[in-house]
């Protein structure tokens, strides 16, 4: 799972993207809100009590910024619009379910569909998480405790720099490296002490792959070698199917 251990001072993270992200959010959430938030009653109140923690974060860590919130909205609504992060609230039950979340900035999946569901029904498309990533992921969720919490990255290659991706196609890059695009999803797993339910945060950084490889001299050859070693059924799942050849081509 590649996971880290988390500072809790460095929980959300903020950078010159802020106020453009956040307005981004608010956009979203007036034009789409269906499409970017999902609520259960089951989640109401571990998403009151993760609106205090953020609350209490930005007090601790970020005095500065405003920690006003309009008490009409969905206390997973008022949490996002607090930070560029996405929250996902997941609650036991007869095991983890996803029960309240904002997600403006999906990679290719679709938040509608994975309300209340479980773990296993969140994961099931991802290649090998029934035979390898299953049984250690419930565990660590059963494991987790508000005194230790984890972060970790995921990273894919993308035709497109938008940060709200909705559709599941996952189109592979192709021509002039310009038009390749690295995301990474710096993730979070924190449990709250109060309801015990299980924060996932989703915080999204994409960068063009010619600025990358124009910054860092072993960027290109370590992307061709995670290209090169992953699994087929992770490069189909990924939209990688060809894409190492193509990055040669393209250098």
């Amino acid at each position: 799972m590649g996971l880290r251990p988390l500072d809790l001072s460095k929980w959300l993270e903020y950078d010159e993207r802020c106020d453009e992200e956040l307005s981004l959010k608010a956009q979203l959430i007036a034009s789409d809100y269906d499409a970017v938030v999902a609520t259960n009653p089951e989640g109401d109140d571990a998403s009151v009590e993760l609106l205090g923690e953020i609350k209490r974060f930005l007090h601790e860590v970020h005095p500065g910024r405003s920690t006003d919130t309009v008490a009409s909205e969905h206390p997973v609504v008022q949490a996002s619009r607090l930070a560029q992060e996405d929250f996902c609230v997941l609650v036991k039950e007869d095991t983890w379910r996803l029960r309240a979340a904002c997600v403006c900035f999906p990679s290719r999946w679709d938040l509608a569909s994975k309300i209340g569901t479980t773990l296993d029904d969140i994961h099931s498309p991802v290649p090998l998480y029934d035979q390898e990533l299953a049984r250690p992921t419930n565990a660590f969720f059963d494991r987790l405790t508000p005194d230790k919490s984890f972060w970790r990255l995921n990273w894919t290659l993308l035709d497109s720099p938008v940060l709200h991706q909705r559709t599941s196609t996952r189109r592979a890059p192709r021509g002039d490296l310009s038009a390749w695009f690295f995301r990474v999803e710096r993730q979070s797993l924190r449990q709250l002490p109060i309801t015990r339910a299980t924060i996932f945060t989703i915080r999204t950084y994409v960068t063009s792959a010619a600025a990358l490889r124009e910054n860092d001299d072993e960027f290109v050859s370590s992307l061709l070698r995670a290209l090169d070693s992953a699994p087929a059924s992770v490069q189909r799942y990924k939209g990688w199917t060809g894409v190492a050849t193509r990055l040669r081509d393209a250098l």
